[in-house]
């Protein structure tokens, strides 16, 4: 407890510019002490300002004080250095090459804790202390240290910009507003941050959008692979099988065909030796005779000849001649499997198409990029005309229902639930799907609005500030606009709106790729220019809608084939 007193009064006495204990200690006028080489070495630095001010409270003195030696502070820090010298601090709470530093230590410098935008200064967590402490500094913004104080100070007239110029998109200060600046559209830093901010808002919820979209997208091929996998496993399989099946049955055939050439084989055999054994016996028999006649021939007595000649027996009928042809039995049959193998490989060659790979491809690959130039958008052209029944009643369609003006003279549409009664506006006939392209042109210097939303989107609302929140293109989360007025434009969706930059056009062309949730608008002149593309994800199908704001303006729908 008692260390822990002497660390406390060590604090008390030290100089709040070097952090160490007093030496030579002096108090300026509002009351505050430091070392006299530190406040004088401080003090020397605003000789240039001419003015003095106290490093912890702020205060400033127009002349530069007069410091005399507070001799009882002198004596305290002598009896307290007798108890210890004061620890130094750690070497990580010291500034390095890339941190920022304080700016009031001297010597050594401590790392910054905070960074004030009022004082443009960084300071330490001691030299912070007054800023959270004294009423003069706590209206004060404090941010996380930073080395860009300084681009905080207009190089014109040293001081802090607080304004930002929307007419020359920079920041001013109070100074520059009344003089380079005078008669631009000026608002606050704040303002501009705030809006700025929205717009930031909007760029995340698009970008987290296409981040879940994608992480969807990516599911979705997980499990086509998934899909494929099983899906060749299984035709693997049942392949195998099929052709398991196959060669049986082959196996089958060729050994069916082994057995019928032998039974015939065995049956033709048969046949030919059996005929053989008569023939043989007809021979015998044959042989036989001969000799018998032979023997009767050679008889020398005429009338014993004579007498036996009657007696032999006659010879029995002959064989009929036996005719052989070319041994040729099974050829037939060779023939016969020739043809079943060539029939097989025939079929095998021109209908492997059938079972060809290249059949099996998934189309679940990238959208295709989109065209590059206005022959290419042509190709999917779509010819578009206005729905009557949606159309505001100042609105005058005329050319087919594909030009819509605003005038001041009602027109007698009939009552319609789908009609916009708040807005000037009207949607498309024909719902979009799939690949699309069309062109607006807009005649006239006011505000026109070109615009894609869901048909179950409001068409009517309340009066008031916010009826633009129900109905109004761009203005919810149904519809998605391009604001044209004049030489300038803003796309619009969920009432975040995003400035554009681009080349003024009276031609817009708009590039919708539904299923790839890709819309975009392009100036159309001798070149496509780019002029904004949303990537999100539709849910249903889009119809083009239109807006015009001002009377005698007019918006139409081109006619491009």
């Amino acid at each position: 407890m008692a260390q822990k007193g002497v660390q406390l009064n060590r604090e008390t006495f030290s100089c709040s510019i070097c952090l160490d204990l007093l030496k030579d200690p002096v108090t300026t006028p509002c009351g505050h002490s430091y070392c006299m080489n530190c406040i004088k070495s401080h003090w020397d630095e605003e000789d240039r300002k001419y003015s003095y001010s106290c490093p912890q409270c702020r205060k400033t003195f127009t002349q530069r004080p007069v410091l005399l030696k507070n001799t009882m502070l002198a004596v305290l820090v002598e009896e307290l250095k007798k108890t210890g010298l004061q620890a130094a601090p750690d070497d990580h709470c010291y500034a390095g090459a890339e941190d920022v530093a304080c700016d009031v230590c001297t010597g050594r410098k401590l790392k910054a804790h905070k960074s004030c935008l009022q004082c443009l200064a960084s300071f330490c967590e001691k030299h912070l202390q007054p800023h959270y402490e004294s009423e003069t500094f706590k209206k004060h913004k404090l941010v996380e240290p930073s080395k860009k104080l300084q681009e905080n100070v207009c190089s014109r007239h040293d001081e802090v910009m607080k304004m930002f110029c929307r007419t020359d998109q920079q920041l001013i200060c109070s100074l520059c507003s009344v003089e380079e600046h005078k008669g631009h559209n000026t608002v606050s830093a704040a303002a501009e941050r705030a809006e700025r901010q929205r717009e930031l808002e909007g760029s995340r919820q698009n970008i987290q959008q296409r981040i879940q979209d994608r992480e969807k997208d990516v599911k979705l091929l997980q499990q086509q692979a998934e899909a494929i996998d099983l899906s060749a496993d299984k035709a693997v399989e049942d392949s195998e099988k099929i052709f398991t099946e196959l060669i049986r049955l082959l196996e089958k055939r060729s050994s069916d065909v082994k057995q019928q050439v032998r039974f015939q084989q065995k049956r033709e055999v048969s046949r030919v030796k059996e005929l053989q054994e008569k023939l043989e016996q007809e021979i015998t028999e044959l042989k036989r005779k001969d000799a018998e006649l032979k023997k009767l021939s050679h008889t020398e007595d005429h009338n014993q000849f004579l007498h036996n000649y009657p007696s032999l027996s006659p010879l029995s009928q002959s064989t009929s001649s036996i005719h052989i042809h070319p041994l040729s039995c099974f050829e037939d049959v060779t023939a016969d499997v020739s043809e079943v193998r060539d029939k097989l490989q025939d079929v095998l060659r021109e209908k492997w198409t059938n079972v060809s790979l290249t059949g099996t491809e998934v189309d679940v690959l990238l959208p295709p990029p989109e065209p590059k130039t206005r022959a290419g958008f042509l190709k999917y052209s779509r010819e578009i005309t206005l729905d009557p029944n949606t159309a505001y009643r100042c609105l005058l369609l005329s050319k087919g229902n594909r030009k819509a003006t605003y005038i001041r003279q009602k027109q007698s549409y009939s009552s319609h639930p789908d009609r916009f009664t708040i807005t000037s506006q009207v949607l498309s006939r024909e719902s979009l799907t799939g690949r699309c392209y069309w062109e607006v042109k807009r005649r006239g210097r006011g505000r026109v609005y070109i615009a894609v939303a869901y048909k179950n989107m409001r068409r009517a609302g309340g009066v008031g500030f916010y009826v633009l929140d129900e109905c109004g293109f761009g203005f919810n989360d149904k519809s998605w606009a391009l604001d044209c007025i004049n030489s300038s434009s803003t796309f619009c969706s969920n009432r975040v709106h995003t400035p554009i930059s681009g080349p003024e056009s009276s031609r817009v062309g708009v590039y919708l790729d539904h299923s790839a949730g890709i819309l975009s608008f392009y100036s159309v002149s001798e070149t496509m220019t780019l002029l904004h593309r949303v990537q999100t994800t539709f849910t249903q199908p889009l119809y083009a809608g239109l807006r015009v704001c001002y009377y005698e303006n007019s918006a139409e729908l081109c006619k491009l084939k």
